[in-house]
């Protein structure tokens, strides 16, 4: 039996917490599009957001996580509720003996995301990090070719993230440019400079974008160098307005060759007018990473079928907070910060 019968065969029974915007989207790639995954529960805080979803996937309604904790019935976990629940609902899903499936970020200290890792180390379960970006098929194949050594040691890395735009500023809780965008960046150069480790980093960000919420926390506007200990210098930057549309693009330079990575066009369709070259932009990471969102989810549900560590870890999600954390002490002291001296707190 190849591998799509066995998990059409025996699909993991699964269970999601959080019906937001990328909740929704996540639960309708489990019930439709996921081979390996059968949902059976969408759990919310708000009924009707619950209900919605639920309805539409032909799945039950929930509004208590503990609930879906607590069913037998259920072998796994996704977390898409609010960042600042990640970490508790980490571990108590972990606990129940649950495999768990957490979008990004884990939690929002060191001490929220051991707490969790722990959690899943001591039920013996599967913990995997919503990192797409490693499932997608530019970003897939950039890895694999540094990896094999394709490009020589790294040494100039380059990864952004520009948002279309910020819906309700006042919504934004403060340090998210780095904890819940530019934590994708982070991961992204780790996991594309393998086997080096993050010694510094140099972070400064402005509200540009809405300087009139910069007094209550907002910076939309943000450039982190990186130094690594195998001498490569990293660039991440990101911006929350980006008017053309959703931008993700990332670039290793090494001693021997470059890889870029990251396309913003819908298509390969190029209109040619007389006021110019015209390309239809994509416009949100639902768009630009179905595939990835779908693959990740591919992988979670065999590694918790399996009984294995999934391919993006707790450790990762650990490893990229640091990052963050570190740039929240540089924007503090206006200088660059040593990644160890991050509080574990």
């Amino acid at each position: 039996m190849n591998t799509v019968a066995a998990a059409l065969a025996d699909p993991v029974r699964l269970g999601l917490v959080g019906a937001g915007r990328i909740g929704s989207s996540h639960a309708t790639l489990l019930a439709r599009h996921v081979p390996g995954a059968k949902l059976l529960a969408v759990a919310d805080s708000q009924p009707g957001a619950a209900r919605a979803l639920a309805g539409r996937l032909g799945c039950r309604a929930l509004t208590d996580p503990a609930e879906l904790f607590a069913d037998p019935g259920i072998e796994a976990v996704v977390i898409t509720a609010a960042s600042a629940a990640h970490a508790e609902l980490v571990t108590a899903a972990a606990t129940a003996g649950k495999a768990v499936f957490c979008e990004k970020p884990m939690g929002l200290t060191v001490d929220e995301v051991d707490r969790g890792i722990s959690a899943a180390r001591a039920a013996g379960v599967p913990l995997q990090v919503g990192f797409n970006r490693r499932f997608a098929p530019d970003f897939a194949a950039a890895h694999q070719l540094i990896a094999a050594g394709a490009i020589g040691t790294p040494q100039l890395m380059r990864s952004l993230t520009r948002d279309p735009g910020l819906a309700n500023p006042a919504a934004v809780p403060p340090w998210t440019i780095f904890t819940q965008t530019l934590i994708h960046d982070f991961d992204t150069l780790l996991w594309l400079n393998p086997g080096a480790t993050p010694v510094t980093v140099h972070a400064t960000a402005d509200a540009l974008v809405a300087p009139e919420f910069k007094d209550a926390g907002l910076l939309d506007t943000a450039v982190v160098v990186i130094r690594f200990d195998n001498g490569a210098i990293a660039v991440a930057e990101a911006s929350f307005a980006a008017a053309y549309g959703y931008d993700v693009r990332g670039e290793v330079f090494g001693s021997a060759g470059m890889v870029t990575m990251g396309e913003t066009a819908r298509s390969a369709l190029v209109h040619y007018t007389a006021a110019g070259r015209h390309a239809d932009t994509i416009r949100g990471d639902v768009e630009l990473f179905r595939d990835a969102y779908t693959a990740e989810f591919v992988e979670f549900t065999n590694a918790a079928r399996e009984g294995r560590t999934p391919a993006v870890t707790g450790d990762d999600a650990r490893r990229a907070l640091l990052v963050a954390l570190a740039c929240i002490e540089s924007v503090k002291t206006a200088t660059p910060f040593l990644v160890d001296k991050v509080d574990a707190r």
